[in-house]
């Protein structure tokens, strides 16, 4: 047994999801072997890598991290570009590591943070805060209890018999309240929880949790700082268990076959974008509240289904975003 054991509680909520992403990933998995799309594997790494390094404020498109990926030179900050190459060989080597290995930890943000930071691969030596705008929202212990809070926390996670899916959540929560290093943590929790999540079932190096998560944003942080408070991270584990489920319900109604990054590729339409090219066709300048109430979904369902879809190159905005409209593309 573990000696140090993370304080969280189980929700009804969280077991609900638990189960329902159980039986989703079972399907999804069948799903990817029987259709091999390796096309939807390489735009799930672009989503992936677009998504956590969004969160940290960059601001290269889908199409720039695709043009990366193919190996083509683009026009972006230095700092920006150099990110986005480490973070592809960083996912890209995935495989290769064991989630409760410290070594292996170091190795991944030593790979992530390579040209950007002169201590990569290492844990602070100095304090640390989490801002927010000018307002600092969480003091990080103090450096020279990391190492010792790493190793009970990796401890935990070699020795604990909890579901991977909460297992995952926890580490993630837990890694960002220590934030063991001076920088990248953030990128570096998404991926050690993608970490823990594919050594349970390896399907999950190709969903893009990462992507979902920069699209709530707020939630995301906000779940962290309600942990923090209750000294519970059960928030944390419902909003990432919702992002994670979003994510494999995404991936099984879209089945993007051909999307190369929004470059006007083909996708598989779910019967909800089907409803939302019907309704922009019959009112252009219809809103996305409207589409979500004619459709009986969220409106956070609708945003996703439409970037999905402008991504896709199936639906154009023209104009501002209040008093613009939609264009269909046949």
């Amino acid at each position: 047994m573990p000696k140090y054991t993370p304080p969280f509680t189980l929700s009804n909520k969280i077991l609900t999801l638990v189960a329902q992403i159980s039986e989703q990933i079972g399907r999804l998995t069948i799903q990817q072997e029987q259709e091999k799309l390796l096309r939807l594997r390489k735009v799930n790494r672009m989503r992936t890598v677009q998504g956590s390094l969004a969160i940290e404020g960059s601001t290269l498109t889908q199409q720039q991290i695709t043009a990366i990926l193919d190996g083509k030179r683009i026009i972006a900050p230095p700092k920006e570009v150099q990110e986005a190459h480490n973070a592809i060989s960083t996912y890209d080597a995935l495989a290769q590591w064991q989630p409760a290995n410290s070594k292996h930890l170091l190795a991944a943000h030593l790979l992530m943070m390579k040209g950007l930071v002169k201590d990569a691969g290492m844990y602070r030596h100095e304090g640390v805060g989490v801002m927010s705008g000018e307002q600092v929202v969480h003091m990080a212990p103090q450096a020279d209890r990391v190492a010792k809070l790493m190793a009970e926390l990796l401890d935990w996670l070699a020795n604990c018999d909890v579901h991977p899916l909460i297992a995952s959540c926890v580490f993630h929560y837990e890694f960002e309240f220590i934030h063991p290093f001076s920088d990248g943590n953030g990128r570096m929790g998404r991926l050690w929880q993608t970490l823990i999540l594919s050594k349970w079932h390896e399907v999950f190096v190709n969903i893009p949790v990462e992507s979902m998560v920069h699209q709530h944003q707020d939630d995301y942080y906000l779940a962290i700082r309600q942990s923090t408070q209750q000294t519970d991270s059960a928030p944390f584990i419902e909003f990432m268990l919702q992002m994670i489920f979003d994510a494999i319900t995404e991936a099984k109604t879209s089945e993007i076959e051909g999307l190369n990054a929004g470059l006007n590729a083909g996708l598989k339409l779910s019967d909800v974008d089907k409803d939302i090219l019907a309704f922009i066709e019959q009112d252009c300048c219809i809103t996305n509240a409207q589409l979500a109430e004619k459709c009986g979904k969220s409106q956070s369902t609708i945003e996703r289904r439409i970037k999905l879809l402008k991504d896709g190159g199936l639906i154009t905005r023209v104009g501002a975003k209040k008093t613009g409209y939609w264009e269909a593309n046949s």
